[in-house]
């Protein structure tokens, strides 16, 4: 799994980065809400860490920006403050945890492990179309030999295609299933992720991501070449 740290502190970061990357997960550290913002979005973390306190963009802020790009994003706050007020708006804007410095590495690691056991565990682990295979639990896609790695969400929106192939499926229905609620913005944010979609599954001639004008989306296996949309 891949955690995403931002940590101003450059001592505290340096041993937080190495304490996680020895416990198994594959850590990027940066030391600024900017830098964090850019990493997040080359690198698809799977859960962030963020420092409330950080120059250049705060970590609530950091965490809004993220929220909006992925609401399913798990992330943790790291803070110095034993303010009330700070806890109770980390954890209204949906932080998985909250954690007050000083702390010890091993506490993170711990909750870190219970979070992505939570968000990640599905009883139905992997999919497969065509020559295409979606393993779920770790957020692989197997296409036509090539590999790559999604966010939560878009392995959850896969899955709910994969699930329902060759059948049209309403665009109220996918955010009502996939986003939990059916509103404007998250439709525009759908489309994006289906823009997405349609890239990872390109290598495969079998597959085909269509779009149902005035409807919503339709996933075929097909048995020839892609068709023209």
């Amino acid at each position: 799994m891949k955690v995403l740290i931002a940590e101003d502190d450059i001592d505290f970061g340096n041993i937080l980065s190495q304490y996680v990357s020895i416990n198994g997960f594959e850590v990027t550290l940066t030391r600024n809400g900017k830098e964090a913002w850019g990493s997040y979005i080359r690198e698809k973390p799977d859960i962030c860490v963020l420092d409330v306190m950080m120059p250049e963009m705060d970590g609530f802020s950091l965490a809004e920006k993220i929220k909006q790009n992925d609401p399913d994003m798990p992330f943790v706050f790291l803070t110095a403050k034993t303010l009330k007020e700070d806890i109770v708006k980390g954890l209204k804007m949906g932080a998985d945890d909250y954690i007050t410095k000083p702390f010890d590495p091993e506490v993170l690691i711990l909750r870190l492990s219970n979070i992505l056991k939570r968000v990640y565990t599905s009883i139905n682990d992997e999919y497969t179309l065509s020559s295409t295979t979606l393993k779920f639990n770790t957020l692989e896609l197997f296409c036509k030999g090539k590999k790559a790695k999604l966010t939560l969400k878009e392995a959850q929106l896969l899955r709910y295609l994969m699930a329902n192939k060759d059948s049209i499926l309403r665009r109220d229905a996918i955010l009502n299933e996939v986003w939990g609620e059916d509103d404007y913005f998250l439709g525009r944010s759908m489309d994006v992720f289906i823009s997405r979609l349609r890239k990872y599954l390109s290598p495969d001639p079998g597959l085909e991501l269509r779009t149902i004008r005035g409807t919503g989306f339709i996933l075929e296996e097909t048995k020839n070449e892609k068709r023209e949309t």
